[in-house]
């Protein structure tokens, strides 16, 4: 299987040399050229007996084999037995959680508390294999924008990794007072964070800027540096999400609550809508997913492309109790797009040129006829943290504020539509991760940071705190620079 990009102007590739360049040379996506099926008739084969005997390594060894046809089978299995370990706190890596009519996926028991470290911890093995097989000798820099999640789980995920150094941006006052401990007091010899004035696609833009100048990868290429990306424009980080929708279906058909081929509907928290891209593909892949329910904070960008067909960042950017949603650019719509269009890279690039120039575009009839499996809402704060709270009181389950995003979405679907087809809500944080929010929507009143909340949920709920957020606010500061979005190429430099 080969990798192409969405905007046309390169050529095939093996998925390794996708996934060590990251962005293509046309500051495309990289996309696999066909897109494989396990399930059903005209599937591959799947063996569903080996996820109940061996678990969520089975499901995710299977899935990035269909991907990544270019690794072996052994080199697969030993990239998911290194990741998916004991830096998890439950052997079931994502269990699924029955709760207030739903089922939960609980994809935050990692080491980051987030559900970055589900695809963030096999990254960088994928990636030292890529670089063996493409006989790259150049040291490779993770280059990353984060809106919170993906900069602590990358940092995490690369912290030390031989021939690598990973350079970390986020918005200075986008990210939960948590996130931003995490990513400023990691520690590691090739650890870089820096701050930006501004907000996630003020970082993303940025970052992206960098990849597409050539004459900058020409001069890092003198000094034998080649950039990289842990973001989910990197399909390398983007595959390993699939599994874990592959994995839920089949443990719901195990515990008896769905019937074998029983089809459910997953509603997704997102933002750069790579996790909900990460459903659609399983659903490609034969898993019987019918409705795809894109869950959109005040920054409702995506719910209003799916309900009109008109992508426009022209508005108001939000900060909300949700900053991982905070997103207006969202990247990954792109290789939707391509999909949907036929694989129709002008069309692609003249929709993304339009995004950059104008700050929007129009899908049309791409739009109109091809995103009817998908429905798009949206919550707003108020709303999204009385179901919290309303989760907790009647059935003591304690969700954070992006899921509680999902299930708001999902309750307003159901009721509006009819439809109560099972549904699964990714899950895609603990609630200790934005400790204030949460706590405010329990009723526990102010206290006087973030760190005082995670305390008083703590004494309110019984809940555990998940270890990689224990004596968070002890920890030193090693990483305290902010920065203007037009200073990110020289703290590159400075940092290679």
């Amino acid at each position: 299987m080969k990798y192409v990009s969405t905007r046309g102007g390169a050529g095939a590739v093996s998925a390794a040399e996708a996934i060590v360049a990251g962005l293509a040379p046309d500051r495309g996506l990289y996309v696999p050229e066909t897109l494989p099926k396990l399930f059903g008739e005209d599937g591959d084969g799947f063996d569903m007996a080996a996820v109940t005997q061996r678990g969520y390594y089975s499901a995710a060894e299977q899935t990035l084999l269909a991907y990544f046809k270019d690794f072996s089978r052994s080199e697969i299995e030993t990239c998911a037995a290194g990741a998916y370990d004991e830096k998890f706190d439950t052997p079931e890596i994502a269990p699924v959680t029955k709760a207030g009519g739903a089922y939960f996926l609980e994809l935050w028991h990692g080491s980051t508390a987030a559900f970055k470290d589900m695809a963030l911890s096999i990254l960088p093995y994928l990636l030292k294999l890529a670089v063996h097989k493409i006989r790259e000798d150049k040291k490779i820099v993770i280059l990353t924008a984060t809106s919170g999640d993906t900069g602590k789980a990358a940092l995490a995920g690369f912290a030390d990794v031989p021939g690598t150094e990973i350079i970390v941006f986020y918005p200075s006052d986008g990210v939960s007072a948590v996130q931003k401990r995490q990513m400023i007091t990691q520690v590691g010899a090739n650890v870089h964070v820096f701050g930006i004035r501004g907000n996630f696609d003020d970082a993303q833009t940025g970052v992206k800027s960098i990849f597409s100048d050539r004459h900058f990868a020409e001069e890092l290429a003198a000094h034998d540096v080649r950039l990289s990306s842990a973001n989910s424009i990197n399909i390398g980080r983007l595959i390993p999400q699939v599994a874990y929708y592959v994995n839920s279906w089949i443990r719901l058909m195990v515990a008896g609550e769905i019937a074998k081929g029983e089809s459910i509907n997953v509603c997704v928290p997102t933002g750069n809508f790579g996790n909900i891209l990460a459903a659609w593909y399983a659903k490609q892949l034969g898993v019987p997913i019918a409705r795809l329910l894109c869950a959109s904070n005040e920054n409702k960008v995506l719910t209003d492309f799916i309900r009109t067909g008109v992508y426009d960042t022209k508005r108001e950017f939000v900060l909300t109790s949700s900053p991982s949603m905070d997103i207006l650019v969202s990247s990954n719509l792109e290789r939707l797009l391509w999909h949907l269009s036929g694989g129709d890279g002008e069309r692609i690039l003249d929709m993304m040129r339009s995004l950059d120039t104008e700050g929007s575009f129009d899908a049309g009839d791409l739009a109109h006829s091809s995103l009817s499996e998908f429905h798009a809402g949206h919550a707003p704060m108020l709303r999204s943290h009385a179901e919290l709270a309303r989760l907790w009181n009647e059935e003591r389950y304690l969700i954070d504020t992006h899921t509680a995003v999902a299930y708001t979405v999902w309750k307003d679907y159901a009721e509006e539509t009819g439809d109560h087809t099972k549904t699964l809500i990714a899950s895609t944080a603990s609630p200790y991760k934005f400790a204030g929010s949460v706590a405010i929507s329990l009723g526990l009143g102010r206290e006087e940071n973030e760190f005082a909340y995670i305390e008083k949920i703590r004494e309110h709920t019984g809940v555990p705190v998940p270890y990689g957020l224990m004596n968070l606010d002890k920890k030193p500061v090693l990483h305290g620079e902010v920065i203007f979005k037009s200073d990110i190429k020289n703290a590159v430099k400075r940092s290679v």
